[in-house]
């Protein structure tokens, strides 16, 4: 639903969250299992910034090492 908005903004529009998906494990899991906690944030800011050619794709790299963040993970809306 939020990508809806995404032809109204005048940049790029990212969106991050999850309706929770009936899960029930603590936060810190689910904000992990669907993407969105701050090393996901930063990720997908650096991704955004990566694609307007604002910052090298070589940070956002080094972020998904840093983050320690599986680039091979499975979507988890299609999980």
């Amino acid at each position: 639903m939020a990508d809806t908005f995404g032809h109204w903004t005048a940049g790029p529009f990212v969106t991050l969250g999850t309706d929770g998906f009936g899960r029930s494990e603590a936060r810190a899991e689910l904000r992990d299992f669907f993407e969105i906690d701050h090393r996901y944030v930063v990720l997908a800011a650096l991704g955004a910034l990566a694609q307007r050619g604002e910052v090298e794709n070589s940070l956002a790299r080094a972020a998904i090492a840093h983050f320690q963040i599986d680039p091979e993970k499975a979507n988890p809306v299609l999980s």
